[in-house]
């Protein structure tokens, strides 16, 4: 028996009444054969390509890993394919994490299809929606409303410790209005959404960590109203120092994470 030389890479599981659309379809991940579509069931397809076993084996991605220029690229190919039948009218997508993978199609099919009433009822959810992603951090060199910062050198040590001191109560002071600010946010935006998945705020490298990470599962009757909300929070954190980015449309990672296949 010949040595297998490649595995199936899953891209995605689309729900579609016809087979997906694969004109236009981007390449897809370096090394992989073009995206095809195959049945798993009734109008569930899985979209995936070939991939070598010399590059994707356990054994050559795992040195792989570190190199962020690598692995950035195959995201952004994955990421493009996954969009790529978001697009189409009346799918519904449930994206797979980077580097999904299986021996063969047969065990692809076997596998993902143990899953399937999971993957319809993730479907059912995000139905109709996309997933819209908010960050939050404070502005750096900002300053509260009303208060001037000291650019005059301390004359004593006396006053160089309340120097110090008035510069900690003024940053701690910035970062609890950032934190109302964003909590706000969050809570306003939550009232256009479907569904909503906030990142524990967790300590990061730098001075300066975001203070809000959140995605928002927002219907397409939905979308302008949210765009409206989150530039309203954008002026409202603005004026508390913060700085608010808002990201999207994304496929929904964030509100399938647990039912897609891996």
């Amino acid at each position: 028996m010949a040595k297998r030389t490649t595995a199936v890479y899953l891209y995605c599981v689309v729900r579609a009444v016809r087979a997906p659309s694969l004109a236009r379809v981007p390449a897809g991940i370096p090394g992989a054969t073009r995206p095809l579509a195959h049945r798993l069931a009734g109008s569930l397809w899985l979209i995936t390509a070939d991939v070598p076993l010399d590059v994707y084996g356990p054994r050559h991605l795992e040195a792989r890993l570190g190199d962020l220029e690598w692995v950035s690229a195959v995201a952004i190919a994955h990421e493009a394919v996954v969009e790529h039948f978001t697009r189409a009218r009346g799918a519904v997508v449930i994206p797979t994490k980077l580097f999904t993978m299986f021996s063969s199609l047969e065990k692809a099919i076997e596998e993902v299809g143990e899953g399937r009433a999971t993957i319809e009822c993730a479907m059912k959810h995000i139905a109709g929606s996309e997933e819209w992603g908010i960050r939050i951090s404070r502005k750096s060199g900002g300053t509260l409303p009303g208060r001037a910062t000291r650019a005059a050198r301390p004359a004593s040590g006396a006053a160089f410790l309340a120097a110090r001191k008035e510069a900690r109560d003024a940053s701690a002071g910035l970062r609890l209005a950032a934190i109302a600010a964003a909590d706000a946010a969050f809570e306003r935006l939550g009232r256009h959404a479907r569904d909503v998945r906030r990142r524990e705020r967790r300590q990061e490298p730098g001075a300066n960590p975001p203070v809000l990470e959140a995605a928002f599962l927002v219907t397409a009757g939905a979308r302008a109203r949210f765009k409206a909300e989150a530039r309203r929070q954008a002026a409202a954190c603005a004026a508390a120092g913060a700085e608010l980015t808002l990201s999207g449309p994304w496929p929904a990672y964030n509100f399938v994470a647990s039912e897609a296949p891996s």
